[in-house]
């Protein structure tokens, strides 16, 4: 299931790289360059989740931002503007935003609080079912099976278990993990990631391979 994203930003040169970015990620992506142009896209496009600037040329992302609350209010809405005064970052929250995103910003951070966001309301993700070899992971039910053994996770190992089969065969770097399952990107929580990784290997078993790509994360074998 590929969740649909409205954007909405002004800047062309900004919005061309975040349309490449989060389509890269297997997003489907409109992009509007004004309100009245969002208003009817979010008809039409039936957004899973909204990025909106908030300087835009017809009008405030905040206003905005309260008439997708007040029709959709099951939606995320990720506040993505150079506007990094507390009090702009309060007046997005109270109007109804899920997130405020700083500019300049990485396509890294974006996508992870995108993710973040999509898989608190469970939305693009409920009733979907991965597989990768022996590995089964059914994300509305939280559960997950190797050859047909339950394993019992727990909610960050489910977390960090879902994003290594997405990627099977492919290395997820520490710093997007650290992202998506800390909402961090520093060192502080490294250990912790370490030691999360070494709990999910022993819960998988050895048929199981998670290997680690020193210095820069770590890859599930698809075998």
């Amino acid at each position: 299931m590929t969740s649909r994203v409205l954007l909405v930003e002004d800047d062309v040169a900004i919005a061309t790289a975040v349309v490449a970015a989060v389509e890269a990620a297997g997003f489907e992506v409109t992009w509007e360059q004004d309100t009245s142009g969002a208003r009817r896209r979010f008809h039409e496009h039936a957004p899973d989740i909204a990025l909106l600037d908030l300087g835009l040329p017809d009008g405030d992302g905040i206003a905005l931002c309260r008439w997708i609350r007040d029709r959709r209010p099951d939606i995320p809405v990720i506040i993505v503007t150079a506007r990094d005064a507390e009090i702009d970052v309060i007046v997005g929250l109270d109007a109804g935003a899920s997130d405020y995103v700083t500019k300049p910003f990485s396509s890294e951070v974006l996508l992870a609080r995108m993710r973040a966001q999509l898989r608190s309301t469970g939305r693009g993700s409920i009733g979907e079912v991965l597989e990768s070899g022996s590995i089964r992971i059914d994300r509305a039910a939280r559960t997950v099976t190797v050859d047909g053994r339950p394993v019992e996770l727990r909610r960050r190992e489910f977390d960090l278990l879902d994003l290594l089969v997405v990627d099977a065969g492919r290395v997820v770097t520490r710093e997007r993990l650290l992202a998506d399952l800390w909402d961090v990107h520093w060192d502080t929580t490294s250990r912790s990631l370490d030691m999360h990784v070494l709990a999910l290997r022993r819960r998988l078993g050895d048929g199981v391979v998670i290997e680690t790509i020193r210095g820069v994360g770590y890859r599930l074998e698809c075998g």
